[in-house]
């Protein structure tokens, strides 16, 4: 697919998600997927190869969760390769955003695409959630390919400012996950999203942190 092609994918499904991004932004995000690609060869950050696909599942699924994304401090626990983390830090540059994750190899990539775009809103942690002390907690814990939602809840309770907000992108409706949470957690809604030439079903978990009251 061409970059013209690319371009109007993601202009198309902006549109088709309600997003409005400017075309500097859009650019940034494509120069992102280019990154993604050129260092995939190398260190398989990520399974999807294809661009177009890339633009698809990596892109516009992260850029779903922006409608929920409140103000005040992020951290995007178990980042991998920077998503969701990096579209939206471009999308929201009034948030300050964490980008968390334990595999050096992908936070490497992380700090090189945040350096290349000029991303000024971000900084990238190599650590376990459970492992990581920050110096503030945070109003938002964004989380978009994590194993199961009561494992997220324990290891990022600490770092959970009260009245925070977990925003968990899940597949299928997630009905074995919501029961068993850690004290103080409680679910605000799940939201079915429909990603713009995703076949997969794709919910937003939203979760409010009261800090056990």
């Amino acid at each position: 697919m061409s970059q013209q092609q690319l371009e109007q994918q993601l202009h198309q499904g902006l549109i088709a998600l309600d997003l409005d991004l400017s075309a500097d932004i859009q650019a940034q995000l494509l120069c992102f997927i280019r990154l993604l690609v050129k260092w995939n060869k190398a260190y398989n950050l990520t399974a999807i190869r294809d661009p177009a696909d890339m633009v698809i599942k990596h892109l516009l699924d992260s850029l779903a969760m922006l409608p929920f994304l409140t103000s005040g401090e992020v951290i995007d626990i178990g980042t991998g390769p920077g998503l969701p983390g990096i579209p939206l830090s471009l999308a929201r540059i009034d948030n300050r955003f964490t980008l968390l994750d334990s595999n050096s190899k992908k936070t490497r990539f992380v700090s090189q695409a945040v350096m290349e775009l000029g991303i000024r809103n971000v900084t990238v942690v190599q650590s376990r959630a459970e492992a990581y002390k920050s110096a503030q907690p945070y109003d938002v814990v964004v989380a978009r390919a994590f194993a199961g939602i009561k494992d997220l809840l324990q290891r990022v309770q600490h770092l959970c400012a009260p009245g925070a907000r977990v925003i968990a992108m899940k597949g299928q409706y997630p009905e074995g996950e919501m029961e068993g949470w850690p004290s103080g957690f409680s679910c605000e809604s799940v939201e079915r999203i429909n990603i713009p030439d995703m076949q997969a079903e794709r919910h937003v978990v939203l979760i409010r942190y009261e800090n056990g009251q």
